[in-house]
């Protein structure tokens, strides 16, 4: 299978997507996202039992998060059931096999929530992460809320989003947001070393005690009337002047001016 925006290899029973959209800083574009997606699809078959999600080694960006470009100016939900970035996120929960973010570089945005939707990650001790939707004006949806809070405190969560400043990889080890941090130098090593462990345990009962432990991280009641309620407060804020203020600062390259309407 030819891919444009992704390179996939396969070593010892594990699946490797590397990404190749270095033109965007690997934002998590509708293209660059089909591919990934092609991808997984491909590598899930008998022969696969790991995969790890990566970027060029030495990159100084691993993802700059959704791409800005394709959210919509004002009055449609940014983050809609069928947006690519809650497409990814979903696959990569339901996969029958585990997925390792291997990150080096920078992790903006959504592609924060992209590693924290896989099942362990390891990190260069150099990276960095933020959370960004506030810059932006973005009214983040339940789901990706719910994406991240499952590994990470809410007081942590809390303050990533709130404040969309960087967090170092020593502090996200800390708080318990990446299994490990390692030196650059010897990540790939590292990364293969617990693929290739997982790759020799019985496949059948990894997958399945991955997808248990999916539902029980999802087994949080909403009631329909808190869930709309909710849709509603969001619906406030992408119709809001502030939404339109994000986008076109953004775009502009400027320091955005929030007024709270």
């Amino acid at each position: 299978m030819a891919y444009e925006f992704v390179k996939v290899l396969i070593e010892n029973r594990v699946g490797i997507i590397e990404f190749n959209y270095a033109k965007k800083l690997n934002a998590l574009s509708a293209v660059f996202i089909r591919d990934i997606l092609q991808a997984l699809e491909d590598l899930n078959n008998i022969d696969i039992r790991c995969v790890i999600l990566r970027a060029p080694r030495g990159t100084k960006v691993f993802s700059a998060g959704h791409d800005i470009h394709e959210l919509p100016k004002t009055r449609r939900d940014p983050l809609a059931y069928d947006d690519p970035l809650r497409q990814i996120t979903r696959a990569i929960q339901k996969f029958p096999k585990p997925i390792i973010s291997m990150v080096e570089g920078s992790v903006w945005g959504g592609a924060f929530e992209l590693i924290m939707s896989s099942d362990i990650i390891i990190a260069s001790n150099q990276s960095t992460f933020s959370m960004t939707p506030v810059n932006l004006g973005v009214p983040y949806n339940l789901v990706g809320i719910h994406n991240l809070i499952r590994d990470a405190g809410f007081h942590i969560v809390k303050e990533l989003i709130f404040t969309a400043a960087p967090i170092t990889a020593e502090r996200a080890l800390n708080v318990g947001i990446l299994n490990h941090i390692i030196d650059p130098q010897e990540l790939e090593a590292f990364t293969m070393r617990m693929a290739s462990t997982i790759a020799e345990k019985a496949p059948l009962a990894v997958a399945v005690i991955k997808e248990e432990l999916r539902v029980l991280g999802e087994a949080h009641t909403l009631n329909s009337d808190e869930f709309e309620r909710i849709q509603g407060l969001r619906r406030v804020v992408y119709d809001s002047q502030d939404y339109q203020e994000g986008m076109s600062a953004f775009l502009e390259k400027r320091k955005a001016n929030f007024l709270g309407h």
